[in-house]
């Protein structure tokens, strides 16, 4: 959803919670179930979505599904399909995590409440036919900032172990001192001002130095984090963290693939100029396959197929 004005006042207009499970659209030869794992010592619950491939064999590769939303909007509604799909193309169980909200609930509140449904998807694999050896988190936007952050925290507590990061338009630095976040004052999706008032309300009124597990672009020590596949967007203002980050993931010594597609706005969302029909399929079946590829290895996934 554009936000065209204060983000502020999106939160009260556009502020909704997840719908019944049965009233999402059925996803063909994919089967979803609603779980409510515990969250961290004096926290509630969390919401969580498992998507599993119809008729898979147990242990499959399992990854941590994160919506973006610039931390304060947003629900697993909205990653309904993109998690379904990822599900089917990938053959891995994909866990879509219903985390907490700023401004009612800042920073840490939506980063415990991922580390919650992580630590749950590694220690009940079994259940859902998932392979704790194969464990994954992936993100778009403010969802691509909290996968990093978990990634940053499995590392610094001794996991759970982490095989794949996926890293969409991510939101990673609280600083906003990039060449593409100083130029891009008033691009469409996503922009200066919009990044300003989403660290704001993230982070709270006494914000300060944000720690390296909200920004991880802060973190000095990248080395030992799991491989990683970034992709970042020529007309966004989140466009230069994400390759800085990208560059610093690989100069730790962490194997990095990292796309930049040039005139594209954030998250995909349109680009400048006349739009070319294909690139959303393009953009979607590169993310998709390299998610398969980090999950798997390079072959094809067992069934062979890969048709989106």
């Amino acid at each position: 959803m554009p936000v065209t004005g204060r983000l502020a006042d999106a939160v009260v207009d556009h502020r909704a919670g997840p719908r019944p499970l049965r009233e999402l659209p059925a996803v063909p030869g994919v089967e979803v179930t609603e779980r409510w794992v515990p969250g961290r010592p004096g926290s509630p619950e969390v919401r969580v979505r498992v998507y599993r491939p119809a008729g898979a064999g147990p242990a499959l590769p399992a990854v941590l599904w994160i919506h973006g939303g610039g931390f304060v909007l947003g629900n697993v509604d909205s990653v309904h399909h993109s998690a379904a799909q990822a599900a089917s193309f990938a053959s891995a169980v994909v866990v879509a995590v219903a985390y907490r909200l700023a401004p009612e609930d800042p920073f840490p509140a939506g980063l415990d409440d991922c580390w919650a449904a992580l630590e749950w998807t590694a220690g009940n694999a079994e259940d859902i036919g998932a392979d704790p050896a194969r464990l994954a988190v992936a993100g778009a936007s403010s969802g691509g900032c909290l996968a990093a952050g978990l990634t940053l925290l499995a590392r610094d507590r001794g996991g759970p172990g982490l095989v794949f990061q996926h890293l969409s338009t991510p939101v990673l630095d609280d600083r906003l001192e990039t060449g593409s976040m100083t130029a891009y004052v008033d691009t469409p999706v996503w922009n200066r001002r919009l990044a300003q008032e989403s660290w704001e309300l993230y982070l709270g009124p006494d914000r300060g130095g944000a720690p390296v597990y909200a920004s991880p672009a802060r973190a000095v020590d990248l080395g030992g984090l799991p491989p990683a596949y970034l992709s970042t967007a020529g007309l966004d203002p989140l466009r230069d963290e994400g390759l800085l980050y990208g560059l610093r993931l690989a100069q730790a010594g962490v194997p990095v693939e990292l796309h930049n597609f040039p005139g594209a706005y954030h998250a995909f969302g349109g680009s400048a100029g006349t739009p070319d029909p294909d690139e959303q399929h393009r953009v979607a079946l590169e993310h998709l396959t390299a998610l398969r590829r980090g999950l798997h290895g390079a072959g094809e996934r067992p069934d062979g197929s890969g048709a989106i």
